[in-house]
């Protein structure tokens, strides 16, 4: 199961860049000691998964489609010239982006993520590392950023232009944009 040391560089553990440090991916340090392969430290955790094919089955059909895009996969965002943050789900305004194949520029309206896959070696806790990605996100120009923590079952709502971020438990609706309402316990019923 051991990987040549030398076969994966340092430079693909890169998780996210923050004005031009690396934050690496969890357990990037196995896998340079040739413990686990890459794909280990890269891939989604089963409910992590599920909870954002559940999220893309309720949003997509519900989303005015002839004006927003919804993407997903951990895509690439720059939030400023050196730093890029990977995002679960991001929904565009459809007359505003533009495909480059590459990673975008373009903010999202809403992001939504679903845990992390960072080191957080560099920070004192989980929230830490999702309150600085989230106030990035929103400095950057997304309007609204939804966190979804598997382990406490709780959503983080944030708002561009407001100081109160809110905070509330799995069983609690709340509304991704233009209507779209989740909750998660109902979702996972």
């Amino acid at each position: 199961m051991g990987t040549d040391r030398n076969a994966f560089p340092p430079e693909g553990l890169i998780y996210e860049k923050v004005r031009g440090k690396p934050i690496y991916y969890r357990n990037y340090k196995e896998v340079l000691k040739g413990k686990i392969p890459p794909e280990a430290v890269m891939g989604n955790t089963d409910l992590q998964a599920y909870l954002i094919s559940l999220l893309i089955g309720h949003i997509f059909p519900n989303l005015d489609r002839s004006r927003y895009l919804l993407m997903s996969n951990e895509l690439g965002f720059y939030t400023s010239e050196d730093s890029f943050r990977l995002l679960d789900l991001a929904i565009f305004e459809k007359d505003k982006f533009q495909f480059t194949g590459g990673y975008t520029k373009i903010p999202p309206k809403v992001v939504i993520e679903v845990d992390t896959k960072a080191d957080l070696s560099g920070y004192a806790s989980v929230e830490e590392y999702a309150y600085e990605k989230t106030q990035e996100l929103l400095n950057a120009g997304v309007e609204r950023v939804i966190w979804i923590f598997t382990k406490t079952r709780k959503v983080l709502i944030a708002e561009k232009g407001s100081s109160k971020w809110i905070v509330q438990g799995w069983d609690e609706d709340f509304e991704v944009m233009d209507g779209i309402r989740l909750n998660l316990e109902e979702m996972l019923k």
